[in-house]
Formats: C-alpha cells, structure tokens, sequence
C-alpha cells in the first residue's frame, strides 16, 4: 500500500510541475499583450524581407506602418512612442518576431523612419494596444 501512495504523489507532484511550467511560459506574453518597453528595431529596407511574405500572408511593403510582434495577434493596432524623442506611431501587427535579442518589435521601415532615423538601428520605445 505505501508504494501506492507514493506513486500517486510523485504522479501528482509532476502533473503540478508540468502545469505550473506550462503557465509560467504564457504568463510574459499576457502581460507583454497590454503594453511593454523595451528596443525595436526595423526590417524591409536592405535585408531581404521587402516584399517577402509575412505571417498575415500578404507580401511585407517596408513603406506600411506595420510591425512584428511575437504574441499580439495579428491585425491588432498598437501606439509606439519613442522615448528619446517623444514622436508616436500607430501600427498593425501583420507578422512574427522579432527574433533577434531581447527586442520587443520589429517595427517596417517606414513606421520606425516616422518615430526616428532609420541610421540608428534601434530605439527605446514603449507601446501599448489600442
């Protein structure tokens, strides 16, 4: 009988360990869903994504106000700031990423050239969902 019980616990431990893992790995996309801050950076203009399809299926125009985002679904409108410079952006989520570092978007070229220089790179924004 003791084995019984001990099985019945050890099952049970690991059932609760694999759920609490489980909903800890969707815990940063639901906060990160509302707003979030953090560096973006730009894609479409000299790296091979222009006119690429994106995620949404349609073919990535760099001039669109458009953005990657790595959980917001696709089509929603969110409002980038600039921190440095105070300018804004509205943009939709058509694609995936970013996939490089700790960035938060991947904003078109044409979007990140609205909120600052595109000589730059990268900017610290922060955004929030409209």
């Amino acid at each position: 009988m003791p084995h019984d019980c001990s099985f019945l616990f050890l099952m049970l431990y690991r059932f609760l360990l694999s759920a609490s893992i489980a909903l800890g790995a969707l815990a940063p996309a639901a906060v990160e869903a509302k707003s979030s801050c953090g560096m973006a950076s730009f894609y479409g203009q000299g790296d091979g994504f222009a006119w690429r399809t994106m995620a949404n299926g349609r073919p990535m125009n760099p001039n669109a106000l458009t953005t990657a985002h790595r959980s917001l679904p696709l089509g929603s409108k969110i409002l980038v700031r600039n921190l440095a410079n105070g300018k804004s952006v509205t943009v939709t989520v058509t694609d995936r990423g970013p996939f490089y570092g700790s960035r938060v978007l991947d904003l078109s070229a044409g979007a990140f050239g609205k909120i600052a220089s595109t000589s730059q790179g990268v900017a610290r924004v922060c955004f929030s969902k409209l």
